[in-house]
């Protein structure tokens, strides 16, 4: 028997579910629900109690996690169907990548209900997420983060808390700006070394393993030099909305990034040829 109390976890895409697995794996009750019920048949077989929408998975709960693709579900799903049913004092820990502005709108219009979102980006992939291995800034209230610590503990080997609302939803995307930008040039480079005549799966690894690559450089150039784009660790169309997100909140605050918007553009493509759910390396098979 665990004294650990029993948690929603609403979404469980590539991410999510390997949080949520985690959480079982360090002996946490889940109630969970997927939009696409089959992704959550691992977590029961698990022992995780499957509900039929967002909804029953909620309620009663004190800690609510949610890991969702973007704004739009965040808004339906969160707004439209889970806080209606909330308690008064129910923790929210909200791990979906959204805008800065919309992130210190949701808290706001949470705590005009007696609700506490606690903002919990991730930084990692889904492998880490099993692993609990992912790294957490967290913004909000630090009395709330302090009650939702020990979950965030169980999927991050780092939870650091970096201010108000709005702040750890502009760190993340400032993270996935500089993977986006990565990406794109190193599909650039290969496109150019194989037209000067380079060996491409050469040419890769040499990239891979010099001072000019990084950690998830070298992960993204394996993926390309396999060709192996499904299932995406970072889907292309969330690479898209991601970084549409980051620029459209850095021209509000001042800042032009015309480098991040060609890049934007670069992704955006992929996505209009059909690529988007394939991972965000898969940009390289785009290069003309």
């Amino acid at each position: 028997m665990t004294d650990k109390p029993e948690l929603a976890f609403i979404g469980l895409g590539n991410m999510g579910g390997g949080m949520a697995r985690r959480l079982l794996d360090t002996g946490h009750r889940l109630t969970v629900h997927n939009r696409t019920a089959s992704k959550a048949a691992p977590l029961v077989a698990a022992g995780a109690r499957l509900a039929d929408a967002p909804e029953r998975a909620a309620a009663g709960h004190q800690l609510v996690l949610l890991s969702l693709a973007d704004e739009k579900a965040v808004e339906e799903v969160l707004f439209g169907r889970v806080a209606p049913v909330l308690r008064p004092g129910t923790v929210v820990v909200d791990t979906s990548t959204v805008s800065p502005g919309y992130a210190r709108e949701a808290a706001e219009r949470l705590a005009a209900q007696g609700l506490r979102r606690v903002e919990a980006c991730v930084v990692g992939n889904p492998l880490q997420a099993r692993k609990g291995e992912l790294r957490v800034y967290v913004a909000g209230n630090p009395a709330d983060l302090y009650e939702a610590r020990p979950v965030l503990e169980a999927i991050g080997s780092d939870v650091v808390h970096v201010g108000a609302p709005g702040t750890a939803a502009s760190l993340k995307l400032i993270l996935n700006l500089l993977l986006g930008a990565q990406v794109a040039s190193l599909s650039e480079a290969v496109a150019f070394g194989t037209a000067a005549g380079l060996d491409r799966e050469q040419l890769i690894n040499v990239v891979s393993a010099s001072g000019f690559s990084s950690m998830v450089m070298r992960f993204r150039a394996d993926l390309m030099l396999k060709q192996s784009y499904e299932p995406a660790f970072f889907r292309s169309a969330l690479m898209e909305k991601d970084i549409r997100l980051a620029v459209e909140a850095a021209a509000g605050a001042g800042t032009a990034m015309p480098v991040l918007d060609l890049v934007r553009e670069r992704f955006a493509a992929v996505v209009a040829a059909g690529d988007g759910d394939k991972d965000a390396s898969v940009l390289v098979e785009h290069q003309a």
